[in-house]
């Protein structure tokens, strides 16, 4: 979809906005590719007008693979489907960030099972990680059905599968809210190699409950609530923020597997951000990057952490970092000019 960024002002007092290309999944696939140099490809759908092409134009410069795109024709003013729109404010201060997303009726949330051959890319093709989440499944039922069909099938051919709860709730409101959600997310938690996001929204919800604790604190039981109901979940790992205002947060990443139990990256306090859109997605697709690359579930939290900090400090959705910086500050690196 396309993000329209109003910089420095406000969304209701815009003159102009930056286009950006954004998306809860396709953020990960493109700091996989340009980032850490991974082959990667999404797998949506857009209709064939104007916007639609400036969507492909923009993911292509990201150097992300567009093949799989399906494409819908348009009808003139959009009344069979739509291309996705997000208005995003960075936030300033006491002001938050703010996301108005326009995504109903969209050519992605009208994908259902059967639209896909993932036999196809799982099999003769190879494909070696899928990556999806809660703002795909989050669309509609369909997406959410094609995302459990995706991910089942990426079982069958052994590629590893790692799912991001990504509530949003603008996107569930009217479909049942959080609690939706979460028993959308508990359906396809069986598919789940690595889990990424706070493991009580992997949990059907208990009429009566408490919401759950997400927080840091709350983490290690959640896991253990999670991993006992998921024998085939292999890693959870989550971002942990703090928000003192829109450009300070704390920030770390954690993680549990089942072979060394609970760890936490280096704590950065006070982190100084720009933009935090793309945060959670950039420690994603670093933590999956180090998994890719056969590091230790450790590791791997460290580059999240890392390539997630990296990527508040710049404008849009996805990162501008290089994977030098991110080993540099996973590896204890200071902000010192280079040269």
């Amino acid at each position: 979809m396309l993000r329209l960024d109003p910089g420095e002002t406000r969304i209701r007092a815009a003159r102009r906005f930056e286009a950006w290309e954004g998306g809860g999944e396709y953020n990960v696939a493109r700091g996989l590719r340009s980032v850490f140099g991974h082959r990667a490809a999404v797998v949506t759908s857009l209709v064939d007008n104007e916007v639609g092409r400036l969507v492909e134009h923009l993911v292509l410069g990201g150097g992300v693979d567009t093949s799989l795109v399906r494409w819908l024709p348009f009808d003139g003013v959009g009344r069979a489907a739509r291309n996705g729109l997000n208005f995003t404010e960075r936030g300033f201060g006491v002001r938050g960030a703010l996301g108005v997303s326009d995504r109903a009726g969209t050519a992605a949330s009208l994908m259902a099972p059967g639209d896909v051959d993932w036999d196809d890319l799982f099999g003769r093709r190879g494909v070696r990680w899928l990556h999806t989440g809660g703002v795909f499944a989050g669309l509609s039922d369909g997406t959410a059905a094609l995302a459990a069909e995706a991910m089942a099938a990426a079982r069958r051919h052994g590629t590893v599968v790692s799912y991001d709860t990504n509530f949003r709730p603008s996107l569930w409101a009217g479909r049942g809210g959080s609690d939706r959600a979460r028993e959308v997310n508990a359906g396809l938690a069986e598919h789940v190699d690595v889990m990424i996001g706070h493991p009580a929204d992997f949990t059907a919800p208990v009429a009566g409950e408490p919401p759950p604790d997400r927080s840091g604190a709350g983490f290690a039981d959640a896991v253990g609530v999670v991993a006992g109901s998921v024998p085939g979940l292999a890693v959870v790992a989550t971002p942990l923020r703090t928000v003192h205002d829109a450009n300070d947060n704390d920030w770390c990443g954690t993680a549990w597997s089942r072979d060394g139990g609970v760890v936490r990256s280096v704590a950065r306090p006070h982190l100084d951000v720009l933009d935090r859109v793309g945060g959670g997605d950039g420690f994603a697709s670093g933590l999956v990057h180090g998994l890719l690359a056969g590091g230790s579930v450790p590791y791997a939290v460290e580059l999240g952490a890392a390539h997630g900090a990296l990527a508040m400090t710049t404008p849009g959705d996805t990162s501008m970092a290089s994977a030098a910086e991110v080993h540099a500050l996973a590896g204890g690196g200071s902000a010192a000019v280079r040269r």
